[in-house]
């Protein structure tokens, strides 16, 4: 991993030094999440993603993420690519937000090591998705490579997953700021919570 890469996810400061967007009061568990529409990719081609739509099938695991082609967030997606079956059998659609850029996340999505293929990544490059679910875009740092060597232009979302039932209300939410989780943690917490909103114990 490029040691500036290990600087900054480590350092978790530079979330709030700068936003790229005026930030929302965080929501509640309970409150409605905020709906939005984003440029997404899955298996390497770009579409439209609708959180209102995608409820219609189901509850909806939304995982925000620093960066693709780093660490720990290459292990986020890898993680939720081999349990993708298991969130499946509990009816749970996935989404991975980073503020990457939708070339990144065409790459991201489809690589085999990562997201496989399996669930969607969507782009908030302006940071408006981060900042209606309460979260700071980090300042983009000059010079940061990923693991793969190329610039990472962007700022960073920090690791908050939020699970949202069918009726669009928040069951759970949990980062790694405030909660101490790994990136593993984020995707064996979200599909503990989805399986219990199947066996009738939430929305």
């Amino acid at each position: 991993m490029n040691k500036n890469v290990a600087g900054l996810m480590a350092a978790g400061a530079l979330a709030a030094l700068l936003v790229a967007a005026p930030a929302f009061a965080a929501p509640k568990i309970g409150d409605q999440a905020p709906n939005f529409t984003a440029k997404a990719s899955l298996a390497g081609k770009d579409f439209s993603f609708s959180l209102k739509t995608v409820l219609k099938k189901g509850p909806v695991v939304l995982y925000f993420y620093p960066s693709a082609f780093t660490k720990g967030c290459d292990l986020e997606a890898h993680t939720f690519a081999v349990d993708k079956a298991q969130f499946d059998e509990a009816g749970a659609t996935i989404l991975g937000v980073s503020a990457d850029s939708i070339q990144r996340l065409n790459a991201f999505s489809s690589d085999p090591q990562y997201c496989a293929g399996k669930f969607p990544v969507a782009s908030d490059s302006h940071g408006s998705i981060a900042a209606s679910y309460g979260l700071l875009v980090s300042a983009p740092m000059p010079g940061l490579t990923d693991v793969r060597g190329t610039k990472i232009g962007h700022g960073f979302i920090p690791r908050t997953t939020f699970v949202i039932g069918r009726d669009g209300a928040i069951v759970a939410m949990f980062s790694s700021n405030a909660d101490h989780l790994n990136p593993m943690e984020h995707v064996l917490k979200a599909l503990e919570v989805v399986r219990g909103i199947k066996a009738g114990k939430g929305n």
